[in-house]
């Protein structure tokens, strides 16, 4: 393959992969699917008249072949299953334009988990790509009538959520920081006043390592969860940052020099609506190696 035919797909790489990842919520997943996409550009690159637009439909396609087998896997997770974090502000380019940072938090993606198939490739690429439906009808060879049927599906599974007022990246820090700071010295009622009524806490351990199997469910038992968690020796051991994280403040706990968590909270109205916990190391490791 010529050159200039390497450089062109490495000019579409970054934003495969984030089609690939909000399509499968798995970062290692996505990177196999790009490195499929680019075995298939060896093959076709000298017959392609779009190369954006044929790689875009090969990346897509792909990732509707995999989802019906990631969707059997994640039906016998161990607890309840979050997508794989990934570290948006070391990696410049599609992951993390201001447009796109909402269909790439954590919250949204497990939205997308209700969805089927098609309505998740229609949604994800209308509101990350910007994508017509006339554009997406030729991606995943189906009539315009039909995308626009998937995609307003897709948006009633999560469209209402995405009314509220997610905080801005300064807003976010700054609750985020006096969260940490009321879970480590206790403070179970600071620490209330900072979370939604409603507020729910999900920790994914994949029954590699210890972590609660259902989500605990409401402002109290969640502030008492995480003043536990902050005043244990454990955390006492480790050590703590802040970093963005899918497009939102989040903490890295790292013990022994390793990633072992990262709390990605979600905040809304200026409260914490959700805080997701990812403990399973198979799940760290994309996050890990770039934190390095």
């Amino acid at each position: 393959m010529r050159a200039e035919q390497v450089d062109v797909f490495e000019a579409n790489r970054s934003r495969l992969f984030g089609l690939a990842y909000r399509m499968l919520g798995e970062a290692a997943e996505a990177e196999d699917v790009v490195q499929d996409a680019y075995l298939r550009w060896r093959q076709h690159a000298d017959t392609v008249a779009t190369p954006a637009s044929w790689l875009t439909k090969v990346t897509t396609n792909l990732c509707l072949g995999r989802l019906t087998s990631a969707r059997a896997r994640r039906e016998h997770y161990v607890g309840p299953w979050l997508p794989e974090p990934i570290l948006t502000s070391t990696d410049p380019g599609p992951l993390e334009t201001v447009e796109q940072h909402d269909t790439l938090s954590l919250g949204v993606l497990m939205l997308l988990e209700r969805l089927t198939p098609l309505e998740r490739a229609a949604f994800v690429l209308r509101e990350a790509f910007d994508c017509g439906h006339r554009e997406i009808a030729e991606i995943l060879d189906l009539d315009e009538a039909h995308v626009r049927q998937l995609y307003r599906r897709a948006r009633q599974h999560v469209g209402e959520p995405r009314k509220r007022f997610p905080a801005s990246a300064e807003q976010g820090r700054r609750i985020l920081e006096r969260f940490l700071a009321a879970a480590v010295s206790g403070d179970v009622a600071g620490l209330a006043r900072l979370l939604a009524e409603d507020a729910v806490a999900w920790s994914d351990g994949g029954g590699k390592v210890t972590a609660a199997r259902h989500p605990v469910i409401g402002r109290d038992k969640v502030a008492r969860l995480f003043v536990g968690l902050g005043r244990s020796p454990r955390t006492g051991r480790a050590a703590l940052s802040l970093a963005e994280v899918n497009g939102t403040p989040a903490v890295l706990v790292h013990e022994a020099g390793a990633l072992s968590v990262v709390i990605v909270p979600e905040i809304v109205d200026g409260r914490v609506v959700a805080v997701h916990s990812v403990l399973n190391p198979d799940k760290l490791a994309f996050a890990s190696a770039q934190s390095r």
